[in-house]
């Protein structure tokens, strides 16, 4: 594996297909994770968005994993995990774990104190609310029908100081 932060052109196409492949996200969801790649790609740091790519280093273009995380606009040190996904062949093999891993160390490297990431709260992803406590976090706050009737958004965060 190989790891990057470094955005290429074809990265909006790689993570479109990729988010697509999870199986978890909504076409309007996609079009927000190639969004935020071509608004990076447009305006570089001043986006506001950081990636971090696991790449396949035998295959050209074959992404396995990514993350897009930032500072939260008007705090001090707080970032939010906007994306992480990992390729279908690629979960429950620990590539997940490591990029969040990764992704909180360059956070600390840019002055982040605390993470928090936004997830859904019906049932299909309780997998996912599982790996995010797995990796020391916390729900901080729960919004009931947030996403829709039945659907809470459930905040998680972990001090990273």
């Amino acid at each position: 594996m190989h790891w990057r932060s470094t955005l290429q052109a074809s990265d909006a196409g790689a993570v479109g297909r990729l988010v697509g492949a999870t199986g978890f996200f909504s076409p309007e969801e996609q079009l927000i994770a190639i969004e935020l790649v071509d608004e990076a790609l447009a305006r570089g740091k001043a986006s506001g968005y950081e990636f971090l790519f696991a790449d396949d280093p035998e295959q050209a273009d074959q992404l396995l994993g990514y993350t897009c995380f930032g500072p939260i606009p008007a705090t001090r040190s707080s970032f939010d995990l906007y994306w992480i996904a990992v390729a279908p062949g690629q979960q429950r093999q620990g590539l997940g774990g490591k990029l969040l891993r990764e992704s909180e160390k360059l956070a600390r490297q840019l002055g982040a104190t605390r993470m928090f990431v936004d997830t859904a709260g019906r049932g299909g992803y309780a997998p996912t609310r599982a790996f995010y406590e797995r990796m020391g976090y916390h729900v901080e706050a729960s919004i009931s029908d947030f996403y829709a009737p039945g659907d809470a958004k459930v905040i998680y965060a972990r001090d990273l100081a």
